[in-house]
């Protein structure tokens, strides 16, 4: 392979920092979100109990992984990808302005809790529009079966966790020493950085993400299409607000069967428009394999996201944090995982390359297998810190370092490979609705993740969380590998 089929499209790095800041925004907020629920209304929270600042948080982090398939299937039938980024990050900036809002009004838990909701579902239906669709671009940059696609996905995933760590200690320590709304407002600004780039950057995209009309010749986006991305914007602020008013209007008795209607039609909506896009042989036996992998996807990421909850409790409430007199801010801990994804991520690129040029480069269920396994000995090192911490002594920040260290090394098998994985295995017409199902897999696993240690202590009291998350990921992994080769055959001929 010469030089220049080595190096990557300038595009991938326009893409990069542009995902760097979007999630700067978005893991500013997550390191916030459960430590400020939980803080007192006169330090400014709103003073949940822990079980309802996690049930508040798995079901916001569920829905911002399962509107993706709204946005995806949006961008492949009308928008196209560019207009839906623009409009995700429009509306995740409004969002994180929400959320600082939610700050002032004091004891008027009214008021606040109005701009918290808006705010929280508007960064919900940002993220549909943003995430899938920015992910389907970086595929569209390389041809079927070009072996720099998986360094690509990894590189790209460097600028998410560059973003990741800034956002901790940049939003974490205005948040919890300077006052909430300057931590939220810092997450604002960024995702209003990131689109100002991705704009001025677009030219180096060529012909990738425009709408299915467009046949990406002109390479650009008209006022028309700047007028339909305002269009779409306000009117999700519209249907956002709405949907909150009418969510109450309909009482509990009647939101559970809402949802479960919901879920009904989206889930055959998807089912169908699968069916309709996908011919022949090779196309359902590709589909079948991501569907595959994303069910073992929720095992690895509802572990992986008790990062943001019991994680961030566990560093607040059972962690020795003070260093030379100084008190190191709980959400500091969340930059680990993203220093050591910046770090290590281009070791795994270079090690897939690698490993390609002997013919031993792993296939991705391998890859998938042997994430899961060492997402499982990180929790028996967490389990450990627990056990250790059970009496009320606060513990070595080390043991929080070790896990996270564990988690990324599984991240990085796991996280870009899925992300490449949709990308050659989709039918092209369909590549960003098929985005936006693997990111409905994370969306029940974060969901899971948040409510999981509340079903086992109904259900299995005597199961510590931490034990429990390392039995199940151990044992998927390891029924992972056992299918690669069937799963591989499946791929015909897919790398």
């Amino acid at each position: 392979m010469s030089t220049a089929k080595l190096e990557h499209p300038k595009g991938l790095y326009t893409l990069f920092f542009t995902e760097m800041w979007e999630r700067f925004s978005y893991y500013g907020m997550r390191a916030l979100l459960v430590l400020y629920l939980t803080s007192t209304v006169m330090d400014g929270g709103f003073g949940f109990e822990r079980d309802n600042a996690l049930e508040i948080y798995a079901l916001f982090t569920g829905l911002v992984y399962l509107t993706p398939i709204l946005g995806g299937f949006l961008a492949d039938k009308v928008l196209g990808q560019r207009k839906a980024i623009y409009i995700g990050a429009l509306l995740m900036a409004l969002g994180q302005a929400g959320l600082a809002l939610s700050v002032a009004g004091g004891e008027d838990l009214v008021a606040r809790e109005f701009f918290l909701n808006n705010g929280l579902g508007l960064l919900i239906l940002g993220n549909g529009f943003f995430k899938p669709n920015i992910s389907t671009i970086v595929g569209a940059l390389y041809e079927e079966n070009d072996p720099r696609k998986d360094s690509g996905f990894t590189i790209f995933y460097m600028g998410i966790n560059l973003g990741a760590f800034f956002a901790p200690l940049v939003c974490g320590t205005l948040g919890e020493v300077v006052g909430w709304e300057y931590g939220f407002g810092a997450a604002a600004i960024g995702m209003l950085i990131g689109t100002v780039w991705f704009f001025f950057r677009a030219e180096t995209l060529d012909g990738a993400g425009f709408p299915p009309s467009q046949t990406g010749d002109d390479k650009r986006l008209g006022s028309k299409d700047y007028t339909h991305v305002l269009l779409y914007t306000l009117g999700s602020v519209v249907l956002t607000y709405g949907f909150i008013e009418f969510w109450a209007f309909l009482g509990e008795a009647l939101q559970g069967k809402f949802v479960t209607t919901l879920i009904v039609l989206g889930a055959s909506g998807i089912l169908y428009t699968i069916f309709k896009n996908t011919a022949g042989s090779d196309q359902w036996s590709r589909v079948g394999v991501i569907f595959i992998l994303a069910f073992f996807n929720i095992f690895f990421w509802a572990g992986f996201e008790q990062a943001g909850g019991t994680f961030n409790l566990f560093a607040a409430e059972n962690t020795d944090r003070v260093l030379f007199g100084w008190e190191i801010p709980a959400a500091y801990f969340q930059s680990i995982n993203a220093i050591a994804i910046f770090a290590f991520a281009p070791l795994f690129s270079m090690l897939w390359i690698k490993l390609e040029t002997f013919n031993k480069n792993p296939n991705t269920p391998v890859k998938f297998g042997l994430g899961l396994v060492l997402l499982g000995l990180g929790f028996v090192v967490m389990s450990m810190a627990s056990a250790a911490s059970s009496d009320g002594t606060l513990v070595n920040p080390l043991w929080l370092v070790a896990v996270y260290m564990l988690h990324t090394f599984g991240e990085l098998c796991i996280s870009p490979i899925g992300l490449s994985m949709i990308t050659k295995l989709a039918p092209q017409k369909i590549v960003s609705v098929m985005m936006g199902l693997w990111f409905a897999s994370i969306a029940l696993a974060n969901y899971m993740a948040g409510i999981m240690e509340r079903i086992l202590r109904d259900y299995l009291p005597n199961m510590p969380l931490f034990v429990f998350l390392t039995i199940t990921s151990v044992a998927a992994g390891l029924v992972v590998i056992a299918l690669s080769p069937w799963l591989k055959k499946m791929m015909r001929g897919i790398k």
